[in-house]
């Protein structure tokens, strides 16, 4: 049977809504730029938020997409459930239409019915549809006029009634939020329809009952009080989730498989040299029953997690750990560790699949497609680094089995935890190889421990804000006038309070302000907020989805007053400076390592300049030299700015603008060229009236921050100036302490030399020291409940020489158990050694013995299970430490 295409289907959609006046438009990134509320878009209407609270009008009454979404982490997180079941993805497609302010209920289920119906050619008797029954705690009725509306096409039976849950959508805690009615299909054979009726499986997580549409109704904001006020206009939002359609019009029973995930499952399927069976997960305690659906499994989480990843990356998410990018890593990483257990793949695997993913994607999602070599980079050289400790991770899983069926078939929570400490086990990936062995792992004491690391090294405020207050009523959006005045008269719309921790400031978002707001890179402007009668100091300013807000640490006396809105002109000058030199440095890397460099992040303030670029070699001397020698040439011929402002998007890719891979632009862009040959780019921050502003630039530190992406930081102007007197002044300062040699640099040479020869002396002396040392610690090692043990405080002139006495005592004494102690420059240090037989049997860690040892000398440490060590401030505890080494070990034993 030939199966619809994914291509054919999404442009269906498209051209049904076009023809009902509606505008296409493309996805936005998946990664959230400006809203705190979320990492990722988790939804068809989270890049149009802003339209639906009436920050800002929406270009377009009537608009249709394709979004791409993410849902791993928060409210929305379907990833326990991905390769299980048969419709629920991390990455997927949403197909929408939008009304802001026009259209409402009538027309979207009007269209609704008819596309399903007529164009796609659904059955009316397999389609089943609710509406929202009312929720007494919000004070809502049913939502009669919904369910009179569906009369007009399908029978009583097949419309339902659905609760707060199910029939009412909200984008998170707070925000725009309305009752919906859902479109759900029976897609069981006939057999099974006859045995019960598909209206009793409705919202019951069938696996061939599924929701294919959702139209939602966009009337409330929920409120931090969890109050529902009215929003500005009544607004439709509908998401149709594009695999489950496809699985629907193709008359197969699960997403996998359709068009959307054949091509990389048969790619799967023959590079690892396994069949796809296309099982359904019957599943026997939570485990796959047979070895068939393991297999079919596995290959549905690797079709399914390349997609996130991959288009992750591409809009400018690289793995990481912390945020968005450790949500990355743990889908790669959980991928990863199903190609190694579950298909054999113990080298790098995922990354192959990449350029067959950003072939069908092409057509409609580019941008993976232009960064091919790019991602598949980044992905390959994390597998690398992920497998080189799966495998010890998942031996030290098998050891900790037996202990964990002693203990009721649980993994304590202590034990995961340093699973994910040490080995970058995620607890996801440790409950999902607990589950396969039968196992199941203590979540609470697994948070209970991290977040007792959390309270060792918390530095992040928490942070508590009041709803808005409004203070001037009016539909007006907030302007920015900055590119045009460098200050401005200005009411305040709006505030709210923000309390960290004992520490309060105020967010006010005005009418109109010159203040920059962070973006880009561009760090925001501070200054002052000045009226009659006081002058209020704001210290940042930033963007919330599209709102500017400025910080400050005290409430205007007047709110109603007329501000002189006055940015920080110096300040401003210098970040105008590094900006500008931003862009031309990004032209000159493109000159000369190539046209592959693109911009991966970036930071403008005051002080410097950091632009990230994907390149996968480090940037040789004489390379950055000709890049400074192109800047500074530019810099020399005072090239004017020419800015151009609503330019058409077509119309700007034409000239050549360089967009950054990542970011949502609109239907009209502004343009920032310095010279048409050279530099031209798509940039909303500010810049200098011409290039001599900057005076003078210098690359002060090259680097490399992840896989194939290296980082420039610079200086411009003065700071330039400054930082090249001081290489000078310490040039001057090396030839006064060598006593100004004639020729410096064989002088360092030799000098060099002798240092060496000298080190090489000192290294001899403290390894015979050792040698001494270790002949007596053997004969001072005893029998402790079965083991060799010894604790002991040794002499060490680094912590080098300790770890190095350790093994040697390992590779001396079988069956050890060692605690040493040393006096390193006033410094404790301690290391715990522990036989490989010993830690592989689980009753002794090492990296926990020597954190509970690391408190007699105020410090902390960590390890691996067999050899761990710590330091700290206390000299004088290491006795105890030693002391009570011996209890700990025999408890343990």
């Amino acid at each position: 049977m030939s199966l619809p295409t994914a291509s054919h289907v999404r442009q269906q959609f498209l051209d049904f809504f076009a023809s009902k006046g509606h505008h296409i438009v493309p996805s936005a990134p998946l990664v959230v730029k400006d809203d705190p509320t979320l990492l990722f878009i988790n939804s068809g209407m989270a890049p149009f938020k802003d339209y639906f609270l009436g920050n800002k009008p929406a270009p377009f009454k009537r608009v249709v997409d394709t979004q791409k979404c993410l849902r791993v982490s928060g409210k929305h997180n379907d990833l326990e459930e991905v390769g299980y079941d048969t419709y629920h993805h991390t990455m997927f497609e949403m197909l929408g239409n939008w009304s802001f302010g026009d259209y409402f209920k009538k027309d979207a289920i009007a269209w609704a019915w008819e596309l399903l119906t007529e164009v796609y050619k659904l059955p009316k008797d397999r389609l089943y549809v609710t509406y929202f029954e009312g929720d007494k705690g919000d004070g809502l009725g049913p939502d009669s006029e919904t369910q009179d509306l569906w009369r007009q096409y399908t029978t009583d039976d097949r419309i339902l009634p659905g609760n707060k849950k199910d029939n009412f959508w909200e984008m998170g805690d707070t925000g725009p939020c309305g009752p919906c009615t859902e479109i759900h299909i029976d897609l069981r054979d006939e057999s099974e329809i006859v045995q019960k009726s598909g209206r009793e499986l409705v919202n019951a997580d069938h696996p061939q009952v599924v929701e294919v549409w959702n139209n939602v109704f966009m009337e409330f904001q929920r409120l931090a009080d969890k109050s529902l006020i009215k929003l500005p206009a009544q607004s439709v939002d509908t998401g149709m989730g594009f695999e489950r359609l496809m699985m629907a019009v193709s008359g197969v029973k699960s997403n996998y498989d359709t068009d959307v995930f054949q091509p990389l499952i048969q790619f799967i399927a023959k590079e690892a040299g396994v069949q796809y069976h296309g099982t359904s997960p019957a599943t026997v305690n939570d485990q796959p029953a047979t070895e068939n659906e393991r297999t079919d499994i596995a290959i549905r989480v690797l079709a399914d997690h390349i997609r996130a990843i991959a288009f992750t990356i591409a809009d400018g998410q690289l793995p990481s750990n912390v945020k968005a990018g450790y949500v990355i890593r743990r889908i790669l990483r959980r991928a990863v560790r199903y190609a190694f257990s579950s298909l054999n793949q113990k080298q790098p695997f995922l990354y192959k699949l990449v350029p067959v993913l950003a072939d069908q994607m092409a057509g409609i999602f580019p941008e993976l497609k232009a960064q091919q070599a790019f991602v598949t980079r980044v992905i390959e050289e994390e597998e690398i680094a992920f497998l080189k400790t799966l495998e010890t991770g998942l031996r030290r899983l098998d050891a900790l089995e037996e202990a964990a069926r002693a203990n009721g078939g649980m993994i304590d929570g202590q034990t995961a935890f340093e699973l994910s400490d040490t080995f970058g086990f995620p607890l996801d990936l440790t409950a999902l190889i607990a589950r396969e062995k039968g196992l199941t792992v203590d979540e609470e004491g697994f948070k209970k421990a991290l977040e007792a690391q959390k309270n060792r090294s918390r530095n992040a405020q928490e942070t508590e804000q009041s709803d808005w207050v409004t203070v001037l009523d009016t539909d007006a959006p907030n302007v920015f006038v900055g590119y045009d005045q460098d200050e401005a008269t200005a009411h305040l719309l709006r505030y709210r309070k923000v309390d960290k921790k004992g520490k309060t400031e105020y967010q006010l978002v005005l009418d109109q302000t010159p203040f920059y707001a962070e973006s880009g890179g561009q760090i925001g402007d501070t200054g002052f907020l000045e009226s009659a009668f006081d002058k209020v100091r704001v210290i940042d300013t930033k963007k919330e989805n599209d709102l500017i807000i400025h910080t400050t640490l005290d409430l205007p006396q007047d709110l109603g007053a007329e501000f002189r809105a006055r940015p920080d002109a110096a300040r401003r000058g210098l970040i105008k400076n590094n900006h500008t030199a931003t862009h031309l440095l990004q032209a000159a890397l493109r000159r000369v390592l190539g046209e592959h460099v693109q911009q991966k992040g970036s930071l403008v303030n005051e002080k410097l300049l950091r632009f990230d670029f994907s390149h996968f070699t480090k940037v040789t001397d004489a390379q950055l030299r000709e890049i400074e020698t192109i800047v500074n040439e530019r810099i020399r011929q005072q090239i004017p700015l020419d800015e151009r402002r609503n330019v058409p998007i077509a119309e700007a890719k034409n000239l050549g603008a360089m967009a950054l891979f990542g970011e949502k632009y609109g239907d009209f862009v502004r343009v920032i060229t310095f010279d048409k040959d050279y530099s031209v780019e798509l940039c909303g921050g500010l810049h200098v009236p011409n290039t001599g502003a900057i005076g003078y630039f210098k690359i002060t530190s090259e680097s490399a921050v992840g896989a194939g992406v290296r980082r420039i930081e610079a200086v411009t102007a003065g700071a330039a100036e400054a930082f090249v007197d001081q290489q000078i002044d310490l040039l001057n300062q090396v030839r006064e302490t060598l006593g100004n040699p004639q020729h410096l640099l064989p002088t360092l040479e030799k000098q060099t030399e002798e240092i060496a020869a000298l080190r090489k002396q000192i290294e001899q002396f403290a390894q015979q020291s050792l040698n001494q040392q270790k002949a007596q610690l053997v004969n001072q090692v005893k029998d402790l409940n079965g083991v060799h043990f010894l604790a002991v405080q040794v002499q060490a002139t680094s912590a080098d020489d300790l770890k190095k006495l350790a093994y040697d005592l390992r590779q001396q004494v079988t069956n050890l158990v060692a605690v040493l102690g040393a006096d390193i420059d006033g410094k404790p240090q301690l290391a715990v050694m522990l036989d490989d037989e010993i830690a592989r049997a689980g009753k002794l860690n090492a990296s926990t013995l020597v954190r509970e040892l690391a408190k007699e000398i105020q410090g902390g440490g960590g390890g691996q299970p067999f050899f761990a060590t710590a330091g700290g401030k206390n000299v004088g505890g290491l006795g105890a430490a030693i002391g009570k080494a011996e209890a700990l070990v025999a408890a343990g034993l």
